[in-house]
């Protein structure tokens, strides 16, 4: 049996139901009769609360309850959101404060939570909410990456929240000294907004001491044990379920303070609650992404070989630690510090900084695109200053086919890569040859041309085991059961094509079941780009365990020994029977026969190791520099993810991947006052792109199959964002060289361009 997928580009099966209505979201999946819930939240950015009135939203028609931390606190409910905390590099722990679930006595950035209100209507609930009156001593906000300024938390001295290293400090300056030629770049990776489609939102719903907890999220494991350590609740009193999400990016990942309250409230009241963020509040409180500074530098010798690489980068974190930041900032970013280069020396320092600002965690990639354009940014100044073709300067320094399995100078493994051929396919794709005589024709009319190009790789990453269970059901159809949980991916296809693919079973017959903790008894979420690659593992391990249960039993209906009994992807066979039924009419059998312990099958598996996904993105703009407006007018991607199960649905991950990428580069850009007041906080503020801003964008798929899984895959669904960013960037940097501009950092908005070009030219008088 083959152990992939047969590679056909299967249409999505759950467009039909999307397109026409038929999605269950969190609002349609709430439960009749719901209260609905509001928050109070902040208007300043930093501030101690002197006074808190309650009283006037209290006796407003429609109130049911309000919430405070306090009252949260007298119920026993654990307040204080969980946040992973590294070790500094001096040996110390960083800094670990208290993030409240409503704000306790001060409050550290517009938007933040402080009570919730309760009534029988959104409209009720909005009119309480504008009841309320709070008082508060306004404090400096603190806005800036530099150490120092008005102090979040006495747990962080200079609002410094951690200061962490990575590699051989001591190596890397020794390199440094010695090198030929070294090349360095301020590197700036401004903020953004992840903005799914569907914002945030829950509901919760009480039996006894049993509680029902929805929400739009990327996996109900984690949450359910966020819920059973707040609330003081045993594991088998929870049922957390999800139904459709619209958009996740990382974003819906972690939990976040409203989700405790609202299951409170529900408690208290005896009748469900339900919550739904509005598009202003999602942009002041979802977690946002990237906002970091880095210096990196590379060291090369007289042949323009890398010797070392080093990086010093600050981050934001915002006002708290989030879920998952301080790691992201670090741990995710280091492993692919080191990009597709033969480097054996590094050093990595990364410094988080507290502000007045909302949280940024993990989304749209969160630590790889940070990571490779911070390094491809330097690789192309690199090529300027030395002299040297970019293209070239890459080819010199790939790690090269024969020195795999290759071990990185941060302790990454990769497997495989024939990272030469993938770029110059992508130079015959991108007709690469044919662009500087597309630069003189937009030079004749004024125009500046630009070429820029990202060579990336991310490590797979998330919790390497996944768990399937397979249900041959009285219907005829089948459950698939999976840990992962689809957030517009196209998982339902895929996950069933894939099983079709090994078994035979129609695909039309397969139901992907997900996110529902009492169906399904673990998993690990989606994320990381784990999702197709763990589930097909544990699917593949599911596949055996059926076989291996139905050989003996098919044996004894075909009077043959078990050896003799084979499965050739779509019929069990043995010689001497005429018997060759589908696994569907094995399970038709046993039905008929009692043997309902041949009906249901599951299996874990942990994948080996880890897998690379890489690859080339080729950009060109079109700047007019008059009105300084930055067109991307040619998109070319050449990937390596291994094997594909449904080459269709890898096309539209990295078509959407790049969209995102073009938008932060072009178009998006968070961007707070002095005083912390989130001034993009509406979609008139803050520049999606739109299909104007995209030009079509060419894929093509190199595989070179991975050693790390049976199926030889490597993941795909953050690499569109991985690549963009850094091509788009080389590509209005190369156009505006000429013009003396040498420092080009997104977004590459018409006034920002504009404005480089002026002071470009009087710098170059």
């Amino acid at each position: 049996m083959e152990k992939f997928g047969k590679s056909q580009p299967v249409k999505r099966v759950e467009d039909v139901r999307f397109l026409t209505g038929q999605g269950r979201f969190m609002e349609d999946a709430a439960p009749d009769g719901a209260l609905y819930a509001a928050f109070f939240r902040s208007s300043v950015a930093h501030g101690i609360i002197t006074s808190l009135d309650l009283e006037a939203a209290r006796e407003m028609d429609g109130v049911h309850l309000i919430v405070t931390v306090e009252d949260l606190e007298a119920a026993g409910i654990k307040v204080a959101m969980d946040g992973t905390t590294l070790q500094n590099r001096d040996g110390s722990k960083a800094a670990a404060p208290e993030r409240p679930m409503l704000a306790r006595g001060r409050v550290r950035f517009v938007g933040e939570p402080v009570a919730m209100v309760v009534a029988e209507t959104p409209e009720q609930a909005r009119d309480a909410i504008e009841a309320i009156w709070m008082d508060t001593e306004d404090l400096p906000a603190k806005t800036d990456l530099a150490p120092g300024g008005a102090e979040l938390h006495p747990e962080a001295p200079d609002n410094r929240a951690f200061d962490w290293g990575l590699g051989d400090e001591e190596a890397t300056q020794a390199a440094f000294d010695a090198a030929a030629h070294v090349v360095s770049l301020d590197v700036h990776d401004n903020r953004i907004i992840a903005n799914s489609m569907e914002p945030r939102g829950c509901h919760a719903a009480w039996e006894g001491d049993h509680l029902h907890f929805s929400y739009g999220g990327q996996g109900v494991w984690a949450m359910k044990a966020q819920l059973a350590d707040k609330l003081g609740l045993e594991p088998e009193n929870l049922h957390v379920t999800t139904p459709d999400v619209g958009g996740g990016f990382g974003m819906k990942a972690m939990p976040y303070p409203e989700y405790i309250p609202v299951a409170h409230a529900a408690r208290v009241l005896g009748c469900p609650v339900r919550w739904m963020s509005e598009r202003t509040e999602a942009m002041l409180t979802d977690n946002h992404g990237r906002d970091l500074t880095s210096l990196a530098e590379l060291a090369f010798d007289a042949d323009h070989k890398i010797t070392a690489y080093r990086v010093q980068t600050r981050c934001n974190l915002g006002a708290y630690n989030s879920h998952f930041a301080q790691a992201i900032q670090t741990n995710l970013f280091s492993r692919v510090l080191m990009g597709v280069y033969d480097v054996q020396t590094t050093w990595l320092q990364v410094e988080g900084i507290y502000t007045n600002t909302t949280q940024v965690d993990a989304y749209r990639g969160a630590g790889r695109p940070e990571a490779i354009y911070v390094l491809e940014r330097v690789m192309d100044r690199a090529a300027r200053e030395l002299g040297v073709d970019p293209w070239e300067l890459r080819r010199k320094n790939f790690i090269k086919p024969h020195a795999f399995p290759y071990k990185t100078a941060t302790g990454e493994t990769y497997d495989v890569g024939d990272f030469d051929m993938i770029l110059s396919r992508a130079g015959e794709q991108a007709g690469a040859a044919g662009f500087a005589a597309r630069r003189a024709a937009d030079a004749e009319r004024g125009l500046l041309r630009g070429q820029g190009l990202c060579y990336y790789i991310e490590s797979i990453l998330g919790d390497p085991s996944e768990g399937a269970t397979v249900e041959f059901c009285d219907d005829g159809s089948v459950n698939l059961y999976v840990g992962t949980q689809s957030n517009g991916q196209g998982h339902e296809t895929v996950y069933a094509q894939f099983l079709a693919d090994q078994t035979g079973i129609p695909a039309e017959l397969i139901r992907v079941v997900q996110g529902d903790s009492d169906r399904i008894a673990q998993g690990g979420g989606t994320g990381g780009s784990r999702s197709v690659t763990t589930q097909a593992n544990a699917t593949l391990a599911t596949v055996d365990v059926i076989l291996a249960a139905f050989t003996p039993y098919l044996a004894d209906k075909m009077g043959v020994q078990e050896s003799d009994v084979m499965f050739d992807d779509e019929t069990f066979r043995a010689p001497g029977s005429n018997l060759t039924p589908t696994l569907v009419e094995a399970a038709e059998m046993a039905r008929a026969d009692g043997r309902t312990d041949l009906l249901r099958h599951e299996a874990r598996a942990q994948l080996p190791g880890r897998s690379y996904p890489n690859g080339a993105h080729v950009v060109e703009v079109v700047i007019d520099p008059e009105t300084g407006v930055t067109t991307v007018d040619r998109y070319t991607v050449v990937d390596d993810f291994g094997n594909l199960i449904n080459p269709m649905l890898a096309e539209g991950q990295v078509h959407g991947g790049v969209v995102q990428g073009i938008g932060q580069a072009v178009t998006e850009h968070v961007v707070h006052d002095a005083d912390g007041q989130l001034l993009t906080a509406t979609l008139m503020d803050y520049a999606l792109p739109r299909a104007a801003d995209v030009p079509m964008i060419e894929f093509t798929s190199e595989p070179v199959p991975s050693t790390a899984n049976p199926m030889g895959m490597k993941g795909c669904g953050e690499a569109g964002t991985v690549g963009a960013l850094a091509a788009v960037a080389n590509a209005v940097q190369d156009a505006l060289w000429d013009r003396g501009v040498r420092q080009a950092d997104m977004p590459f908005t018409p006034l920002k361009v504009w404005e480089m070009i002026k002071d470009g030219a009087v710098a170059a008088e």
